[in-house]
């Protein structure tokens, strides 16, 4: 018999998000366009559409925990992307089936929904940067969330790339920050699109699946971010308000 190569193995521990822009589907979508096989956790159900957040409904974190360890059993993941989270609880629960993992971990702290409904309260971010940030290979937050989490300033310990999506001027800079130190910039042209929705979700579950193809961190940010300008350059225009991305733009240019 013949061998094959072992198809890489990506979880989504994330909310869920039924017009697909982002969350677990935004995530699956961008696996599955890396050539990366995708699984989801859900950890919150929204009523949401293009055009904002209308509802949220955390799952009970023991449902979210048993879901995870179901899935440690059976499955070699090789990487885990971590998303919205919903409250202390359930960041308590993700946080302790993950301690005895060994994949790398990129979390996007989901903290308010692009339309402005808030995700996680205070306690739960509390939670989020003492109980999970410790266990993350790399953390993604954007310019508003990085304020929310800091104050605007990097900590001097762990690895983020915050995202400059919301900063002003035409070239936009995402900076990878270790241990305080900046250690790389991706910048990009700015987007005049109001297709937005997803791209936090999209970004982190692609450098997840580079992660999970082996590429080194860095390299994984860069083509993670060159993917993600192309997925927003090529977004099908659906829905009334800002619609999601074309995840497999890839695919379609071949």
């Amino acid at each position: 018999m013949t061998s094959r190569a072992l198809l890489p193995v990506a979880l989504s521990i994330a909310g869920s998000d039924p017009s697909g822009g982002a969350g677990i589907q935004a995530d699956l979508k961008t696996f599955h366009a890396h050539g990366v096989y995708g699984l989801t956790v859900p950890t919150l159900i929204t009523v949401q559409n293009t055009l904002g957040v209308q509802e949220v409904f955390p799952l009970p974190a023991g449902l979210v925990q048993r879901q995870i360890e179901a899935l440690l059993e059976d499955f070699e993941i090789a990487v885990i992307k971590i998303g919205a989270l919903g409250n202390a609880d359930i960041i308590q629960a993700v946080a302790e089936v993950l301690q005895g993992t060994r994949s790398p971990v990129v979390l996007d702290p989901v903290l308010v929904s692009s339309s402005g409904k808030t995700l996680l309260t205070v306690e739960g971010i509390h939670a989020l940067k003492t109980l999970l940030f410790p266990l993350c290979t790399l953390i993604t937050p954007n310019l508003p969330e990085l304020q929310v989490l800091y104050g605007g300033q990097v900590p001097d310990t762990g690895t983020f790339l915050v995202k400059g999506g919301h900063g002003s001027g035409e070239i936009l800079v995402d900076a990878l920050w270790v241990n305080g130190i900046q250690m790389a910039f991706y910048p990009a042209q700015k987007q005049h699109t109001r297709h937005l929705h997803g791209t936090g979700c999209t970004l982190s579950s692609s450098i997840a699946a580079h992660l999970a193809l082996g590429s080194l961190l860095d390299m994984a940010i860069s083509k993670a971010h060159a993917y993600l300008q192309e997925a927003i350059r090529h977004a099908p225009d659906l829905g009334q308000g800002s619609g999601g991305l074309e995840h497999f733009w890839m695919q379609k240019r071949s």
